[in-house]
């Protein structure tokens, strides 16, 4: 059924239709079987003398956490630092100010209004006047609007486990998936990959190296659907006894419908392949779109059912405040979180730790 995976030209892009993907007992293009490549041996180990010149140890994830959120700090935490002067009182032109800085800060008109009424009542309930304090109380109502976003994924005994991806074009998916499949991978589970992204070029060969990377293997077919692929993975998978199938789709913007469609047709071929799959229907969100974020996770959510959020390239914007905004609007459990281009820069979310990561450099 299957033959190992041979480099060829791209598929051409396929006409969108209404019909339902076929299952593949019927006539689908045969799917490949991309062998995971043998690891290439360690490296023996430098000499006692040379210790002196080896690379400095990476940072610990805290820190690199910090310096992942540098830009949203020094646009939010930076001017909430001035604004909370030693000296201060807390007075109706502190709360505008305050206002105007968590606003252009992508925190949403929603979720600023809710910390600033938070914020307020604490200040009549406990007798506060200064502004120092006020800085205190507001980190604790961020941590507080955050906390239900804090949600770790657990890998249940359903065996295999399907993750079903979505996202936008350019937001981060497949860079995720490979990101996810180490994390697995060093959590002692194994692994397979869909390679569920027929549309865009050259999908599938970015995918084939990420499993190449984490030494897995991924399900893919020259021609055909989406849903059709990630059918035969997972069949492929329970033939395996494999853990987890990470499964890819193609991007699309919520405001395509006929596309949002097909999406839905995907997670209904799922269902039928693997009764109550997909266990984890994980949106992958691109943190540099600021409130547009918000509008994603509305879209997809309303089209999917979404169950996670992976907010990707925390690093490279000063938009990470839109976090809140999510929280207030739609709080769905972020899993995780990516600040940098390794594959261990994508971690579970924490409330207190990002709040913290924010305001403290």
């Amino acid at each position: 059924m299957f033959s190992f995976f041979k480099k060829s030209k791209p598929a051409a892009t396929p006409e969108t239709t209404d019909a339902e993907p076929v299952a593949p007992e019927q006539a689908t293009p045969e799917p490949v079987l991309s062998e995971p490549v043998a690891p290439a041996p360690e490296p023996e180990a430098a000499p006692a003398a040379q210790a002196d010149d080896a690379a400095p140890a990476r940072p610990g994830w805290a820190q690199r956490l910090k310096q992942g959120l540098a830009k949203t700090r020094d646009k939010l935490g930076g001017q909430l630092s001035s604004l909370f002067g030693v000296g201060r009182k807390i007075d109706a032109e502190l709360y505008e100010e305050l206002e105007t800085i968590l606003i252009t800060a992508d925190v949403g008109v929603d979720a600023t209004q809710a910390l600033l009424d938070t914020l307020q009542k604490q200040v009549r309930r406990e007798g506060l006047t200064e502004a120092s304090e006020l800085q205190t109380a507001l980190k604790q109502a961020l941590i507080d609007l955050l906390l239900p976003l804090q949600a770790p994924l657990v890998i249940t005994q359903k065996q295999p486990f399907i993750l079903m991806l979505a996202g936008v074009n350019g937001a981060g998916k497949t860079t995720t998936i490979g990101k996810l499949a180490k994390l697995y991978q060093s959590q002692g589970l194994s692994v397979l990959l869909a390679a569920g992204d027929t549309f865009r070029a050259a999908a599938r060969e970015q995918l084939q190296v990420w499993g190449e990377r984490n030494n897995v293997t991924v399900i893919s077919q020259d021609k055909g659907d989406s849903a059709a692929v990630i059918f035969d993975a997972i069949q492929a998978a329970r033939a395996r006894n494999i853990d987890v199938v990470l499964a890819d789709t193609a991007g699309r913007l919520p405001t395509q419908l006929h596309l949002m469609e097909e999406i839905r047709k995907v997670k209904r071929v799922i269902e039928k392949a693997a009764p109550g799959a997909p266990h984890e229907v994980l949106l992958v969100l691109d943190a540099n779109t600021g409130q547009n974020a918000v509008m994603q996770v509305k879209a997809f959510d309303d089209a999917l059912g979404v169950t996670g959020l992976v907010l990707t390239k925390l690093d490279g914007t000063a938009k990470g405040g839109a976090i809140a905004a999510i929280a207030q609007a739609r709080p769905i459990p972020v899993r995780y979180i990516g600040v940098g281009e390794s594959l261990d820069d994508l971690r579970p979310f924490d409330a207190r730790e990002f709040v913290e990561a924010v305001f403290t450099a």
